[in-house]
Formats: C-alpha cells, structure tokens, sequence
C-alpha cells in the first residue's frame, strides 16, 4: 500500500515584501532625475521664499547680509498697510471683470456661435482669436496703448480727445486682458460642446424648446465640469497677471491699477524689501489655492 506525504511548499528564498519594494524601486529610478529637477529648481525656490517671508531679508544694506527671523512680522504690517489693501480690492475686480466675466463667458458665446458653422469660418474666427492669445504680454500692451492713447486709434475713429489710460485704468486692462485670454476659454468649450449629443438638443427643439431654454437646461448642465475647470484655470492665470498691466499702465496712474502682483513687485525690486515682498507673494499663493479648492469642491458637488 502506497502512503501519500505532504510535500511542504517550495521556498521562494524570497523576504516578504521582497518583489513590491523592488517594484517600487524599478518605478521610481527612471523618475529619479526628475524628482530630483523639480526638487532644486522647484520645491527649493518656494520652501526658500516661505522662509523668507518670515525674515527682514532686504537686497541692500545690512539685513541683506544678516537678515533675521521675524516670525509674523511681515503679515501683520500687510493687512495693516492700506496699499496693498487697496491691490487686493484691484485684483479682485480685475479676476472677477476679466477672468470670471469676461473671458468665461466671451469664450463660451463664441464657442456656441461656431457651432453649425462652416468649417472656414471657424478656421477664420478660431485663427484670429488665437493669435491674440499667443501674442507676447508685451505685444499686446504694445497693441493696445496704441489703441487707447490719446493720440490713439480709438480716439480717431471717435473724433474726440480723450486719455483712457489715464481716466479708466482698470477698464482699460480688464479689456485688454478679456481680448488676449478669450482664446482659452474658447477652445475649452469648443471641445466641450462637441460632446454634447446632437440629438438630444433636436429632440428639446422639436419639442417646443427654444434656443435660451435648451441652453440653460440642456447644454449648460452637460458642459459643467468644463465650465468650472476653466474658472478654475483662468482665475488662477488672472491672478498672478503682471506684464501685460505693468507694460500697458505700470500701475498708474498712481495706484489706480496697481494690482497686488505689481505691488509685490515693487515693494521687492523697487524698494528692496525680499521679505516684505515675499510675504506679499504667500498670501498670493494661499488665495490661489482658496480659489482651487472652491472651484474643485464645486465640481465634487455636481458629481455627487
């Protein structure tokens, strides 16, 4: 009679968690130079500035070569100083005129008036938007002072005299920037509302729905997750907007345009103070957050 023995399992000689850490390491070694890039030219420059914003550090005299910790020194001068108050009023104005109104909502109608059309005047209208969104910061402001200076194209048309620059500062860029970043927000929806079901929207028209209606029920709903992402994008960009309005107005007249990346500007490179400046660009960063985590909270809500 033959007895059957257990044969004991083969050993793998193997140490347990031997093949996922070596999984890991494969994984990561081809990122290595990478990481390492984004952590010296990355991570390093903003972990500095943090550390920055809590000193006195200046770019001349002795605190530039021995700066000191001033822990929250900085911030308490700021939202106690009634200039950059005064920007941040600015800056929201211009996100939310710009970017929020004007951008969002020019990109979405010129996106919705494409829709049906030929595919030569979409070329047409698609070329001539975008090439003033590729077009430099200074390109454009260049463009635009030439429009609105007092010996300008506008005024000629208009046949009047009259310095826009100067009596409308802010509604001068705010267009200025509406006209250079519309092209995003157009191409964003373009491609959004080539996912909307065609049949869909001529099952509402055959009944009875209108244009606005079919709009506001129909297409709208299907296109939210662009719609926030967009916001999302473009107020980010708005937000940290320098060279299109120190080139077309510096932040006059006076303070009049003066938004607050301007304003860190100034109180960094003009008068030399790294740490004020520093302080300034963190609250800066902290608000574009903000604005991420509301943008991003509102697209969790509509998928739920």
């Amino acid at each position: 009679m033959t007895v059957a023995t257990a044969r004991p399992p083969a050993a793998t000689g193997a140490p347990p968690g031997g093949p996922s850490r070596r999984g890991v390491l494969r994984w990561l070694l081809p990122l290595a130079p990478s990481l390492v890039l984004l952590a010296i030219f990355l991570a390093g420059p903003i972990l500095w500035s943090v550390y920055i914003a809590f000193t006195n550090e200046t770019l001349t005299g002795s605190a530039s070569v021995n700066s000191q910790f001033v822990g929250f020194a900085n911030f308490i001068r700021l939202f106690g100083d009634p200039n950059f108050l005064n920007s941040f009023l600015l800056t929201f104005v211009f996100v939310i005129g710009s970017a929020v109104i004007g951008q969002n909502t020019l990109g979405l109608v010129i996106a919705l008036l494409q829709r049906g059309r030929g595919r030569a005047t979409r070329s047409v209208v698609n070329g001539v938007v975008i090439a003033a969104w590729v077009m430099p910061e200074i390109v454009a402001a260049a463009c635009w002072f030439s429009f609105l200076a007092e010996d300008g194209t506008l005024n000629t048309v208009l046949g009047i005299s009259q310095e826009w620059l100067y009596t409308a500062p802010m509604v001068a860029v705010i267009l200025a920037n509406i006209w250079r970043g519309t092209a995003f927000s157009m191409l964003v929806y373009s491609a959004a509302l080539s996912e909307v079901p065609a049949d869909l929207v001529e099952a509402a028209a055959v009944d009875g729905a209108g244009p606005v209606r079919r709009l506001v029920h129909i297409t709208l709903p299907l296109i939210r997750r662009s719609i926030m992402a967009n916001l999302m994008l473009i107020t980010l960009q708005t937000l940290a907007s320098f060279g299109l309005i120190y080139a077309l107005t510096g932040g006059g007249p006076g303070t009049a345009s003066q938004t607050t990346p301007l304003y860190m500007y100034e109180q960094a490179f003009r008068y030399f103070e790294i740490g004020y400046g520093s302080a300034i660009a963190l609250v800066l960063l902290v608000i574009g957050a903000l604005f991420s985590l509301v943008y991003l909270r509102l697209i969790k809500v509509e998928d739920a």
